[in-house]
């Protein structure tokens, strides 16, 4: 079973942990910017939502990259990035549909998030329960039910 982070954007307060601790994992110093994770905010509504990488099945990313620098990883299904490959060009960037990839400017490559290798510090750390590392069909699960249940209060059941 494949497991990818689940983002419950209600839960999410815009603390911004979740980037901090990412650019310290991945390069040893608290900056933000450099992060595999981005949080997107409207703070005049007050909405945060955490996006990430989310493991593409036929990743955009790897199809458009011209040097053959992304890849799909068998162990935990995750895109990779070849550092040695990628030249920089940014062509993946523009194709993810999520806007994921990012660009680290300091090193002039593509990042994105490769779960820490299982265990990833931004489900950690993050305090408000906004980001959980669960099975994918466990969490498409219980969206339905709580979709299912919306749907009866609706309809008065």
């Amino acid at each position: 079973m494949s497991r990818m982070i689940i983002i419950d954007q209600q839960a999410c307060t815009g603390c911004r942990q979740c980037e901090l601790v990412c650019s310290v994992k991945h390069t040893g110093t608290a900056d933000p910017a450099r992060a595999r994770v981005s949080l997107i905010r409207w703070e005049a509504d007050g909405f945060y939502l955490p996006m990430l990488c989310q493991q593409c099945l036929e990743p955009a990313c790897a199809a458009v990259c011209p040097k053959g620098a992304l890849s799909r990883e068998q162990g935990l299904g995750l895109v990779v990035i070849d550092r040695d490959k990628c030249i920089g060009c940014k062509m993946c960037v523009m194709a993810c549909p999520f806007g994921a990839m990012g660009v680290d400017e300091k090193e002039g490559k593509v990042v994105k998030c490769d779960l820490c290798d299982g265990e990833p510090t931004c489900v950690s750390f993050c305090e408000a329960g906004a980001l959980k590392y669960e099975d994918a069909e466990t969490a498409h699960l219980a969206k339905k039910r709580a979709s299912a249940a919306r749907f009866s209060r609706l309809m008065g059941a």
